[in-house]
């Protein structure tokens, strides 16, 4: 029997699109055999006519109108590799409109409105794949559909984001701060000019976003997802935190509890026996815990033109496949619920606080009696290095709500002889 063929239309040629047309030329032919339908990369469009032409494309298939892309009825499957908001939706939309499969890497859009998109590609018999969007080369996302189905998913804990895990490590190994640690990692790729929404958390929150909605089968509301970022955390406290047996990651969150789901993204302390702990420099890992399966873990390049490029590519074939064996959309989609969420103040943690304060006398009584008033146990009280009249102190507590800890903390820095601006970080449980 003569193979089907199946044409693509890429829209934006950036890292990731220059990723995906080369890894459609080395390896396109690989891919046709493996799943038995011929891929042909028919339109390609990007606003930089010059950056189409510099890659070798030929001349009849490139253009700057990504109309010519979701408007050409010999196109199958869309690509969107633009990013952002918008006119990503709306292409996204129009591909959709015009029959056309679609695969994005797009976290940004599926995190802010990926409900809504996917219930259209559902009412016109289509799909939208969006491996790429969480994790890079990670398969995550057809885990957490497929292979996971069957199983209740209580917890998830994830490293996905590339960049600040690259300058944590680099901070631990090297006494870098985090601005020398951030040059380094833009230097070498692993960070963008504008690296804003990594150090400050977002990114990860978008996938967190996205894996908790697949995991937990509830629509996300962005506003209930707490979001803390790593530009507070100094060497000291990364080398304290291997004092005392972890080291400091940015964590993303996802826990269903009675109550409803709590959602967090922060800096956290992880036990160095913990097998997140051991995962360094750009590349990522999440770890699930299921009824079932129990303990899980994927990991991988998080990010990065080749691994995000294999990805997109894995989901076009998925999608060429269901266009020529007629196997409907192919994907077991999650419906999305309304959920509860749990605000963080009422979850509890252990607390790692570290802070200077004058050496004199009382000052440990007045700590005493802060956290006494609150019923915060300490389960470790550490006086560390002096600066003239200065001492460093480091605690750690017992698992206490975080509303009492906060309130404790407020006291704590109103005594006089406490310095303003305290570390603090959690500790993961």
């Amino acid at each position: 029997m003569d193979r089907g063929m199946v044409k693509i239309g890429l829209l934006g040629v950036g890292t990731i699109g220059g990723g995906v047309t080369a890894l459609l030329k080395s390896s396109g032919r690989e891919i046709s055999e493996k799943i038995d339908v011929d891929l042909v990369l028919a339109r390609v469009a990007d606003r930089n006519l010059s950056r189409l032409q510099s890659l070798g494309f030929p001349e009849d298939i490139i253009t700057t109108k990504a109309a010519d892309v979701l408007e050409d009825p010999e196109i199958d499957i869309v690509i969107e590799l633009i990013g952002g908001i918008e006119p990503s939706r709306s292409m996204i939309i129009s591909a959709l409109d015009n029959g056309k499969y679609v695969v994005t890497a797009n976290k940004d859009l599926m995190a802010a409105h990926g409900e809504e998109l996917l219930a259209l590609a559902r009412d016109k018999n289509l799909n939208i794949y969006y491996e790429a969007s969480v994790g890079g080369g990670i398969p995550l996302i057809r885990p957490l559909k497929q292979s996971l189905v069957a199983d209740s998913i209580h917890r998830l804990i994830g490293i996905v984001n590339g960049t600040t895990n690259y300058i944590l490590t680099r901070m631990a190994a090297d006494n870098l701060n985090l601005e020398q640690a951030l040059s380094e990692a833009k230097e070498l790729g692993f960070a963008e000019a504008d690296s804003s929404s990594d150090i400050e958390g977002r990114d990860a929150a978008y996938k967190l976003m996205i894996m908790s909605g697949l995991a937990f089968g509830s629509s996300i509301d962005p506003g209930k997802v707490h979001v803390e970022g790593i530009s507070s955390v100094t060497y000291e406290d990364i080398a304290y935190a291997r004092e005392i047996g972890y080291t400091v990651k940015l964590l993303a969150i996802g826990e269903k509890l009675p109550e409803g789901l709590a959602l967090r993204v922060h800096p956290t302390l992880v036990p160095a026996d913990h097998p997140l702990a051991s995962v360094l420099n750009e590349f990522n890992a999440i770890y699930i815990e299921g009824d079932a399966v129990g303990e899980v873990m994927f990991y991988g390049r998080g990010a990065g033109a080749m691994p995000t490029a294999t990805a997109v590519l894995g989901d076009v074939a998925e999608a060429a496949r269901c266009i020529c064996f007629r196997c409907s959309d192919g994907e077991i989609e999650r419906s999305f619920k309304k959920a509860n969420f749990v605000p963080i103040n009422d979850l509890n943690n252990r607390f790692y606080l570290r802070f200077l304060a004058d050496d004199r006398a009382g000052v440990f009584a007045s700590l005493a009696n802060a956290f006494g008033d609150e019923k915060v146990s300490l389960d470790m009280v550490i006086q560390k290095r002096r600066f003239g009249s200065t001492a460093e102190i480091v605690l750690v507590t017992h698992d206490v709500c975080e509303a009492a800890f906060q309130k404790a903390l407020e006291k704590v820095i109103s005594i006089p002889a406490i310095k303003p601006n305290p570390s603090v970080i959690r500790l993961l449980g």
